[in-house]
């Protein structure tokens, strides 16, 4: 198993910046044998992480390392800070072009990994399942499978926050600063359900979808209305729910389920 850090300068953030990246690209022949996911090209996955962490996250956090050996995978890991995958206003704010365009062009420059929407899936827990549902549903025809962690769908409860406002993780200055105007965020591609409703318009197809969030999640009520939302959009989607909070606890129990469900279409 091969880990590399990788750092290079982004025209999008304007910066040098570092991701991670598993390649299983020196595999041994015993760990191959009879294994089927190797008869086939190496497929990507994005991993995005939660606020206040960063590109070593889910290398700590997670078995990723076993995971990409075991289904012959390559696991990018970037960072996005605290953007909520977002472009924002500003020199060196684009961190959706950065994740959703900039990374995975040089990704294929650089490693020849394969760019066809059926090997490129987007995932991520907290603000990178936003990020990833987002993301994969506004860049609908570059990937194949989204899935979403104890997602941070919160659009609906910042929307036309005042100035007083302050929650257990941010302020109004923050949420202005990354989401831009309060009061129409509802009403443009900040908010995955105004994508899907703008892409159904125009008669697109969308990539497939697994949720899962933990019962006793802050988040479980936003998750839930969200997939009530897609389920009447007809979308393609798979949503659990268990017992478990906001933490690798539960994250760990479905990272590989959604992969399964990613690579081989199975519910596990």
């Amino acid at each position: 198993m091969a880990l590399s850090q990788v750092n290079f300068f982004s025209n999008s953030l304007q910066r040098i910046v570092t991701f991670h990246i598993y390649l299983p690209n020196d595999v041994q022949a015993e760990f191959k044998k009879q294994n089927p996911c190797y008869e086939r090209e190496t497929k990507t996955i994005y991993l995005l992480h939660g606020f206040s962490g960063n590109t070593t996250d889910w290398i700590t956090g997670s078995n990723t390392m076993e995971l990409s050996r075991k289904y012959n995978l390559a696991i990018v890991m970037p960072s996005g800070e605290n953007s909520f995958y977002l472009n924002r206003k500003g020199t060196g704010n684009l961190y959706e072009t950065y994740i959703a365009k900039e990374l995975p062009e040089y990704i294929f420059k650089t490693y020849h990994l394969s760019n066809k929407p059926e090997d490129m899936i987007i995932g991520g827990l907290s603000m990178g399942g936003f990020g990833a549902l987002r993301l994969g549903l506004k860049f609908n025809k570059q990937y194949g499978h989204i899935f979403g962690l104890s997602s941070a769908m919160i659009i609906h409860d910042i929307a036309n926050i005042n100035k007083n406002y302050k929650d257990n993780i941010a302020d109004y200055d923050y949420y202005i600063n990354v989401f831009g105007d309060l009061e129409k965020i509802e009403e443009n591609d900040i908010n995955p359900e105004y994508i899907i409703k703008r892409h159904k318009e125009r008669g697109e197809i969308f990539p497939k979808i697994f949720m899962a969030c933990g019962t006793e999640d802050f988040l479980i009520e936003h998750n839930r209305e969200f997939y009530k939302f897609l389920i009447q959009q007809e979308m393609d989607v798979k949503y659990y729910e268990s017992e478990g909070t906001h933490d690798w606890k539960f994250w760990n129990e479905y990272l590989e389920p959604a992969i399964i469900w990613a690579i081989e279409e199975k519910e596990y």
